[in-house]
């Protein structure tokens, strides 16, 4: 069949004769209402398919978000408005790759040039509906396929929706000249597929030339999935070929279980000066379409079994949505552990810091030394310990010391340590996010740093951890006389002191390397605090000390956390979205049962007088 307008012709018949039988009768289901009714499960599995997301960059992610939309496009353009209006005019969705001739076909068959045929690729910009004058009601309304603009003339716009009355149709049937499924044009095929996912029929038009194509076949595997109603057309077949043809498409269409489908085979010929085909090479089409439509169970039997199909389908689609949503919350947990695993570890690096006297080193020593006094202030402390108390008293409070510069290298080595660790954390979660598809797509540079405010943050932190000592050196001692007669300066002495028993936290037991890198520090500090607090007191003392540095050191870490933390936080989909898809899926498979719409065997009921081969 050629699609250009010469007004020769060469006429012919069909080289196989088409099986024309109407399909057997079949009975409405039963209405059904309220929340278990089939249209409120489906509007309940559409809202939960709406409000699952798929932000994370995993190889099933941009195939399920593809899914969602075609199952949303599907409930919104066909199951909701077919539920509503079973007996709507049957809409036969008319498919096929370039070329094939489909609107010359819809033309000849409404005996009206309704759809632009030409050779120019793509020819049908918009998708054209002809239907009888008396059916045009029901498809102006706009509840099939809502999404697309109605419009009286022709558009390149493909979100509009040409409609045509053509007397010649006869009503209860219209007819869809849907864009090429192989089209070069991206939106276009699209369409294409949303089209015959609202088609109470689909009639696949292919070529002699075409019909082994790999995107037809991928289609009509995917209609025959959801249970569709199909017959094919093969169309442009030369005489001397159309037996083996024919025969050969039949086995194709056998071996994907399409066999029970009708095909008609049209030869190829001319079009006459109207850009139709011959009347008798359409004839066998033609009276097939004619005696469906005029038969009000036959058509209710088509509607039945691809609904019923359409639905039985969404269960296993949802599942897979179901999955797809599950692995997005997996990802999230697992992108989370990584940075939550590399921020436990910067946490476990500053407790052992705690421990093993790395603090006391450097900078701190000399302070402590320089505000304790000498060597031999040790020793003296070491030997008479027992009549510490008021000698000690009187030896730090007589006496100037340098508290501020002391205070100053807790502060600075407590920061170095902490923007050390923040550092290792911030390169580890980074690392371990690059590392992972979903991580990498949600990184940017400076997330392989600490925060540019971290050192001002930290600095705040210890300051304020420094005044809390000196706030528990207060309330510990508010019933000593000690504080009461030493007053401020004992209170910030002995809270240097305390912090110098945390930055060695191994119970005032000194070992071998506290001693030899400390010389005397740990004892010292255990010394001036048991004169004055005694030795239970001390130990109290330096472990609440211990414990709330270490809960303002995880607040400092869990904030620099959650700048990867944060990211996955907006992305991850909700903790229960697979579990809400499946028992959407699971209410709509029970309301289908109860509505009495399956029809058990999936073929295209026609008559029994003639095959279509």
């Amino acid at each position: 069949m050629t699609t250009h307008g010469d007004s020769a012709t060469r006429s012919g018949a069909p080289a196989v004769a088409a099986r024309t039988g109407p399909p057997d009768a079949a009975e409405e289901p039963p209405a059904t209402t309220g929340d278990d009714s089939l249209p409120g499960a489906l509007s309940g599995l559409r809202a939960a398919i709406g409000a699952t997301r798929y932000p994370l960059a995993l190889p099933s992610a941009a195939s399920a978000r593809h899914a969602a939309s075609a199952l949303t496009d599907q409930l919104d353009d066909y199951l909701l408005p077919r539920l509503a209006r079973l007996d709507a005019p049957l809409l036969v969705v008319v498919g096929g790759s370039t070329g094939a001739g489909k609107s010359t076909l819809v033309n000849s068959l409404v005996k009206a040039r309704v759809s632009a045929a030409g050779v120019l690729r793509p020819t049908t910009r918009s998708p054209v509906l002809v239907c009888n004058p008396a059916d045009a009601s029901w498809f102006r309304q706009g509840d099939l396929l809502p999404g697309l603009t109605r419009t009286t003339e022709p558009s390149d716009d493909p979100r509009s929706l040409h409609l045509v009355t053509a007397p010649a149709l006869p009503p209860g049937l219209a007819f869809l000249d849907a864009p090429d499924i192989d089209s070069v044009v991206d939106a276009n095929r699209a369409l294409a597929s949303q089209l015959l996912a609202a088609a109470d029929l689909w009639l696949f038009v292919t070529t002699a030339a075409r019909y082994a194509d790999a995107v037809p076949w991928e289609l009509l595997r995917s209609a025959r999935a959801r249970g569709a109603v199909i017959a094919m057309v093969l169309d442009r077949v030369p005489a001397e070929a159309s037996d083996e043809i024919a025969a050969h498409l039949a086995e194709m269409l056998a071996a994907q279980d399409l066999g029970r489908a009708p095909l008609f085979v049209l030869p190829e010929t001319w079009v006459d000066g109207q850009g139709l085909l011959p009347e008798g090479v359409t004839a066998a089409l033609a009276d097939w379409f004619a005696r469906l439509a005029a038969d009000a169970d036959a058509r209710a039997a088509v509607v039945r079994q691809t609904l019923d199909g359409a639905l039985a389908a969404l269960h296993p689609a949802v599942e897979e949505l179901a999955d797809a949503a599950d692995e997005q919350v997996t990802a999230a947990d697992g992108l989370d552990e990584r940075v939550r695993g590399a921020y436990r570890g910067a946490e476990r690096t500053v407790e052992q810091g705690l421990k093993d006297g790395r603090l006391l080193r450097g900078e701190v020593l000399a302070r402590w030394q320089e505000f304790v006094g000498t060597g031999e202030f040790f020793r003296t402390l070491e030997a008479r310990i027992g009549r510490l108390r008021d000698r000690v008293v009187a030896a730090v409070t007589g006496r100037p010391a340098p508290a501020a510069e002391l205070r100053n290298a807790i502060e600075s080595q407590l920061v170095t340590l902490l923007r050390g660790v923040a550092s290792e954390a911030a390169e580890s979660a980074y690392t371990g996010w690059k590392a992972h598809p979903a991580g990498a797509d949600l990184l940017e540079p400076g997330l392989a740093y600490p925060s540019d405010d971290l050192p001002e943050r930290a600095e705040r932190m210890v300051r304020d951890w420094q005044r809390g000592v000196l706030e528990l050196v207060r309330v510990e001692g508010g019933d000593k006389r000690f504080v009461a007669r030493t007053a401020a300066y004992a209170v910030n002495a002995t809270g240097l002191a305390v912090m110098i028993a945390v930055f060695a936290s191994t119970a005032f037991i000194p070992t071998g390397l506290e001693l030899a890198t400390g010389a005397g520090t740990t004892v010292a500090a255990q010394a001036v605090l048991q004169a004055i607090f005694g030795d239970q007191a001390v130990r109290t003392l330096a472990a609440k000390a211990r414990v709330d540095l270490l809960a303002r050191v995880r607040t400092l870490l869990d904030a620099e956390a959650d700048r990867f933390l944060t990211r996955t936080a907006e992305a991850r989909p909700a903790e229960a979205a697979g579990d809400a898809l499946r028992r959407a899926a699971g209410r709509v498979e029970l309301a289908r049962h109860r509505s009495g719409l399956a029809t058990g065997d999936g073929a295209l009921p026609v008559g029994d007088e003639g095959g279509s081969r």
